[in-house]
């Protein structure tokens, strides 16, 4: 028990001395929980790379948390992990006086989120990106930077900017004010997988990137999103707004679409909606 006690110390000590961290992370079936004592970032205004093909999924970045406080995690493109999988992305959420993490996970449906508006076809509630059909994910040109050339599976469903909200988490002093509907408790039941292993390599060198830290970009990560996981030095990355204008200018990425800032229309599903379009 001792020893155990001492080990378990060890692993808490340089987020003590940070004097942010307060509960130690612990694993459930879907996900792994910090908990922080501040609140954080919120989330950088930046575009979205070109798909690199199809059957590849949009993972919104995030601030995570380490020893030395947030860092961003860039928003990348992730190979879908099995047919009909959608991402729920993970989120920050106020309870007991800390805010707690609640990672990402995989499944056939979107769950909550926490209200979080990612931007991207993530706007909070659901997902208006894309939709699985016959064994093929359809792309909504509206909200995704594709390019159809390489891929032919899409449609546009339009997804109206009318929020400018980048508040990264739910609860608390400023957060957002929005309970998981009876829907999505039902798919936070269903289900799931756990991030790949490349996206968990991505967080982790998102760690190890000293400009990733919120105390150093101030909340515009030069590298705000990549086309792959892992592709930190790849021509495409993009920089947040306000960021690295020479990281910036390298990226072939859509202006309109940038994250934090689409809401649902009203005439659009959860899935995606609209009919599919092929186009060559």
């Amino acid at each position: 028990m001792a020893a155990t006690a001492r080990l378990l110390f060890r692993s808490i000590l340089p987020a003590l001395f940070a004097l942010l961290v307060i509960g130690t992370a612990v694993r459930s079936d879907a996900a792994v929980f910090v908990s922080v004592a501040i609140a954080p970032p919120v989330l950088p205004v930046y575009s979205q790379p070109i798909a690199p093909g199809p059957g590849y999924i949009w993972t919104p970045g995030y601030w995570a948390y380490g020893p030395a406080g947030y860092y961003w995690v860039p928003g990348t493109w992730v190979i879908a992990p099995f047919v009909g999988a959608l991402w729920t992305p993970g989120y920050w959420g106020w309870a007991n006086g800390l805010y707690l993490w609640h990672a990402g996970y995989w499944g056939t449906r979107v769950g909550f989120y926490g209200g979080v508006n990612y931007g991207f076809g993530y706007v909070g509630t659901g997902f208006y990106g894309g939709y699985w059909n016959g064994g093929s994910f359809y792309y909504n040109r509206a909200v995704t930077n594709v390019d159809v050339n390489i891929v032919h599976n899409t449609y546009v469903t339009n997804v109206q900017n009318n929020s400018v909200n980048r508040v990264s988490y739910n609860g608390g002093a400023g957060g957002i004010a929005r309970p998981p509907t009876a829907a999505e408790q039902t798919y936070e039941k269903e289900s799931h997988i756990a991030p790949t292993a490349e996206q968990m390599q991505h967080e982790q060198t998102a760690s190890t990137n000293h400009a990733m830290l919120a105390s150093v970009n101030h909340g515009r990560p030069s590298i705000a999103a990549t086309p792959q996981p892992g592709a930190f030095e790849h021509p495409n990355i993009v920089a947040a707004k306000g960021g690295s204008e020479a990281q910036a200018g390298r990226s072939t990425n859509i202006a309109h679409a940038q994250g934090g800032q689409w809401v649902a229309h009203p005439h659009a599903e959860t899935h995606g909606g609209g009919e599919p379009r092929h186009e060559r």
